[in-house]
């Protein structure tokens, strides 16, 4: 009886040490934006935190401005963002008190698509087909930095269709009812997205270049995040999602998954590749 109770002591002791060594490596406060690009990255980084033995919290913002804000304030400690283009004067407001921790993806871009099955292929072609499209190319959010591009082409190419202003579900409402119909219609659209694949949808051709080319995904912390944090640091440095690995997740979330459990799907079907962004230097 006496060597059992030891025993058990003993296990509970061990389980007691193992929880303590988890805990230990403390708290991690992630921001994203509640958009179908960053929450992908945001959650498969989560998971491999918390494998490494931290706990992760999240926060989701739904204005970029207010993300901003909370991590130069502090309330989060780094958050993936475009800041070449999408997310630049954010960027270039802050970046006193920012720092650029590790690039984590590369393609983004936005600008006007139609489906595949609509016979023009460049901005050019709009206004001699405009009553097709009912005299509009509908948008998304105002304020939206593809909203603010948008309306630049308008004027780039003097087009004669008004650009809506909106939301992302009624804007995707729209798409799914155009297509259903086999309709034409142009909106404002973005890769990556599960939309460009379930609509089979194409840019049109941007001669003038008023959209921006590809951008990439970056980590950024508040200022010193990495010098506190060296071993988070060189995990976010060795994690790196390819579109169509973001593609993917979204698909996921849009067949009725949670982006907790897409992202968990993505990472075992991707152990290899998981694998190897574990290959960091110990801290």
């Amino acid at each position: 009886m006496k060597l059992l109770k030891k025993l058990l002591c003993a296990a509970v002791m061990t389980g007691a040490m193992a929880s303590s060594a988890y805990a230990a490596k403390g708290t991690i406060n992630m921001g994203t934006m509640s958009w179908e690009d960053l929450t992908p990255i945001t959650y498969v980084t989560k998971n491999i935190l918390e494998k490494a033995g931290y706990d992760v919290k999240v926060t989701e913002f739904s204005e970029i401005g207010i993300a901003y804000a909370a991590l130069v304030k502090g309330d989060v400690q780094f958050m993936a963002s475009q800041i070449d283009y999408a997310a630049q004067d954010y960027w270039s407001r802050n970046k006193s008190r920012l720092e650029k921790l590790s690039p984590v993806s590369f393609g983004l871009y936005q600008a006007v698509a139609v489906p595949k099955y609509v016979t023009i292929d460049s901005m050019k072609q709009l206004n001699e087909n405009a009553s097709k499209f009912g005299d509009k190319i509908v948008g998304i959010e105002p304020g939206s930095g593809l909203m603010r591009d948008a309306a630049s082409a308008v004027k780039a190419y003097d087009l004669k269709l008004k650009l809506v202003d909106g939301s992302t579900a009624g804007m995707t409402a729209a798409l799914k009812s155009a297509v259903d119909r086999k309709e034409w219609i142009a909106v404002t659209l973005w890769e990556p997205t599960w939309m460009m694949v379930k609509y089979d949808m194409k840019f049109l051709k941007d001669p003038k270049n008023v959209f921006p080319g590809p951008q990439a995904y970056y980590w950024i912390g508040k200022k010193g995040f990495a010098e506190a944090n060296p071993e988070v640091r060189e995990i976010l440095a060795g994690i790196y999602l390819p579109l169509s690995a973001i593609a993917d997740i979204n698909v996921g979330m849009n067949d009725g998954q949670t982006v907790q459990q897409a992202s968990k799907a993505w990472i075992a079907k991707n152990a290899d590749l998981v694998k190897r962004w574990e290959n960091i230097k110990k801290y």
